[in-house]
């Protein structure tokens, strides 16, 4: 294994704390009640129409293009831009396995459906932006995960920049959703499913019917895994 690609939201970076504060601050300027904080967790990973959803339950059955839903939505992602890393950081113990990784010449990047300038912000104010050696966002192709374009994607941009010769297969990606399992198993890589990400109740029971080659439930776990595949 040459690199190490990761999904953002509830895999590389904890960024539901961010998350309830305003969703907390929109369901009190909208008089809805607030959902709890392990019912928004779970559904960071599912994207911005999901939590708007949640937040606001009489949405839960509309179409993704309903009028009302696109004005929340669009309200949700500007007060989430202007406030977006308050308490977001690294899952505690990947500061060290990035260090490692970059210290033994194992290149590592993001293949993230989190929009383009939302995710550079938030890499931006993590410091992170520099160390991160491909980024690959929705933005960035037609057909988004689980299909694998993004991961083929990833793996051209490494080749471009290091002047590489790397194939899928010689990479892992490591995700906390379905569509992350299924876009890495299409692109031939090595996957890791962070079983301690924003998964839901319902899924939680059938982790290990999703095809990943590993499932694991903490970072000490998957430590242990990049170490044995990448030999550092």
């Amino acid at each position: 294994m040459k690199a190490v690609l990761f999904d953002l939201d509830g895999t590389l970076i904890d960024t539901a704390p961010d998350f309830i504060r305003i969703i907390k601050v929109m369901c009190a300027k909208h008089n809805y009640p607030c959902p709890t904080d392990e019912q928004i967790r779970e559904q960071v990973s599912a994207g911005a129409r999901a939590m708007v959803k949640l937040m606001f339950g009489e949405l839960a059955s509309v179409s993704d293009d309903d009028p009302k839903l696109l004005t929340y939505r669009q309200e949700f992602l500007d007060t989430y831009e202007a406030d977006i890393c308050v308490d977001s950081c690294l899952f505690s113990g990947l500061d060290k396995l990035l260090l490692n990784l970059e210290s033994n010449g194992i290149l590592w990047g993001i293949v993230t459906n989190k929009p383009c300038y939302l995710t550079e912000i938030l890499l931006e104010k993590l410091n992170l932006t520099e160390c991160c050696a491909v980024l690959v966002c929705p933005d960035d192709v037609k057909n988004t995960k689980p299909d694998p374009e993004p991961m083929f994607l990833a793996v051209d941009k490494l080749n471009e920049r290091f002047n590489l010769d790397l194939t899928a297969e010689n990479c892992v990606y490591v995700g906390d959703h379905i569509r992350d399992i299924q876009a890495g198993k299409s692109a031939n890589m090595r996957t890791i499913l962070a079983g301690y990400g924003y998964i839901p109740p319902e899924d939680k029971g059938n982790l290990y019917g999703w095809g990943a080659d590993v499932v694991i439930h903490s970072v000490d776990e998957l430590v242990d895994y990049i170490a044995d595949w990448t030999g550092v």
